[in-house]
C-alpha cells in the first residue's frame, strides 16, 4: 500500500491566505488536493508522472507547481507549513554514484575513419600496408 500525503485541516487553514485568487482561465481543480499531490512528490522524490491518481492528473499537479514557483507563491506556502511544523525545512541529499564505463556516454566505439560501402563496391586494394612495409625493410633493394 502506498503512502498518501494529505494536508490536514489545520495545515490547510495556515496556507489558505497565501493562495493566489482571481486567477484567469478555467475553473481550478481543488487546491487542497493538488497541493497535497505536490508535497507528496517533493517528499517522496517520485517523478511527476508517477504522482498517484488520488491527487488528480499528474500534468495538473506539475503545471500548478511550475506556475506557482515562477510567481513566488511557494515561498509563502512552504514558509507557512514549516512554521506550523507540518513539513520540515531540513533537506538530506544522497551522494552515492554508480561508476560507468568510459565509453558509456553513448558514442560509437571503434576507429573514427571508416570506409563507406561494401568491400566489393570499393574494389580490390592495389597494395596493402603490410606489403609496403615489408618491401621497405627488404635488404635486396
Amino acid at each position: 500500500m502506498r503512502e498518501i500525503f494529505w494536508l490536514d485541516d489545520q495545515a490547510w487553514e495556515a496556507i489558505r491566505p497565501h493562495l493566489p485568487s482571481n486567477q484567469p482561465g478555467a475553473r481550478r481543480v481543488d487546491d487542497r488536493r493538488i497541493i497535497s499531490g505536490i508535497i507528496h512528490v517533493l517528499k517522496s522524490g517520485c517523478r511527476w508522472k508517477d504522482c498517484p491518481p488520488e491527487y488528480g492528473p499528474p500534468t495538473t499537479v506539475y503545471n500548478r507547481f511550475n506556475r506557482w514557483s515562477g510567481r513566488g507563491h511557494w515561498r509563502k506556502i512552504l514558509a507557512a507549513l514549516a512554521a506550523g511544523q507540518w513539513i520540515t525545512t531540513a533537506v538530506a541529499m544522497d551522494a552515492s554514484s554508480v561508476k560507468a564505463h568510459r565509453c558509456a556516454h553513448g558514442g560509437k566505439g571503434g576507429r573514427s575513419g571508416r570506409r563507406s560501402g561494401s568491400p566489393e563496391a570499393v574494389g580490390r586494394r592495389k597494395s596493402t600496408l603490410s606489403a609496403t612495409r615489408s618491401a621497405a625493410r627488404s635488404p635486396s633493394r
